[in-house]
């Protein structure tokens, strides 16, 4: 029997911490209401307002969200239950995400 080489390439270990938090799909929350993140997506929240966006975990691996990713990092920090804060205007983030798609 011959061992396969993995094809995925090795993660960043933030990468690796978002991707953990991610997939909500069938999960419920704690009042047993039914989330509504799809999996292979994660919530971000964005802007003063904290408008919320539901984005893909392809995202993750784009230099350009990483960036976001890393500021978002530095001043709010990972650890939240609903999803990450991105220190970023709402009409950057969607001009952002629009040229990711």
């Amino acid at each position: 029997m011959a061992l396969r080489k993995s094809t995925k390439l090795p993660q960043p270990p933030l990468i690796k911490q978002i991707l953990k938090r991610c997939s909500s799909l069938g999960r419920k929350d704690d009042h047993g209401l039914r989330l509504d993140v799809p999996k292979g997506h994660f919530v971000v929240y964005v802007g003063e307002n904290r408008s919320r966006y539901i984005v893909p975990i392809s995202f993750l691996n784009r230099p350009e969200f990483q960036t976001l990713l890393h500021q978002a990092e530095e001043e709010f920090g990972f650890d939240h239950d609903k999803g990450l804060t991105i220190p970023c205007q709402q009409h950057v983030f969607e001009s952002l995400t629009s040229m990711l798609r």
